[in-house]
């Protein structure tokens, strides 16, 4: 298992880091809310889970290692594989994800593309006492990291519905910025499903 991967940001877009780490350059799947903090040329050090299937091998990259431990264990959730599990953190923090556990709150959860009430339930049933208590200092944090990771998160959530990436990026941009401004400021997270949902419309127009 590799368990981190230190060297110079080559290129970070949408939903992939690569890093020149000497010989190689290595490519991770990041939360796109990992990805928009790292620029070409930053020296960064991601902390990393591989995922085996029989058709590849794939690194994904996290900005710490309690965001790595919560994607293995929400991965162990039925029916929940890497990428959703990565959606949900492009979502959410560990922290918040603690939180709306421990309150059974599935609405938050269900805000991360790909995940629906019985996927939410399913999270709060069997990860519950799993993933320990949250930190007191996060809010702030995740307040801040929600005004400024809405973008990533919906472009993460196209690209795991299968669009390509430079499509999802112009239709995040394409989105009313009427309906931007009253997702993202309903509450102290933005409204992920309601802002995917403005982006699949755009993609249909086009």
């Amino acid at each position: 298992m590799i368990a981190f991967a230190r060297g110079t940001v080559v290129e970070a877009v949408g939903d992939r880091v690569v890093l020149d780490i000497g010989p190689i350059g290595l490519v991770l799947v990041c939360a796109p809310t990992t990805v928009v903090e790292l620029r070409r040329g930053d020296h960064a050090e991601l902390h990393t889970s591989m995922v085996i299937r029989e058709d590849a091998w794939t690194v994904y990259g996290f900005a710490d290692a309690d965001s790595r431990a919560v994607f293995e264990k929400v991965q162990t959730v039925t029916g929940i594989g890497p990428r959703i599990a990565l959606a949900l953190l492009g979502t959410m923090s560990p922290d918040d994800l603690r939180r709306a556990i421990a309150t059974s709150d599935e609405a938050a959860i269900m805000k991360a593309p790909g995940i629906g009430r019985k996927g939410a339930q399913r999270i709060i049933l069997e990860l519950a006492d799993r993933l320990g208590p949250a930190s007191f200092d996060s809010a702030s944090q995740s307040t801040s990291a929600q005004a400024h990771g809405w973008q990533g998160s919906v472009i993460a959530g196209l690209v795991s519905l299968g669009w390509p990436t430079k499509d999802a990026e112009r239709a995040v941009d394409a989105i009313d910025p009427a309906v931007a401004t009253a997702a993202t400021t309903a509450g102290a997270q933005a409204d992920v499903g309601a802002l995917l949902k403005a982006a699949l419309r755009q993609l249909d127009r086009s």
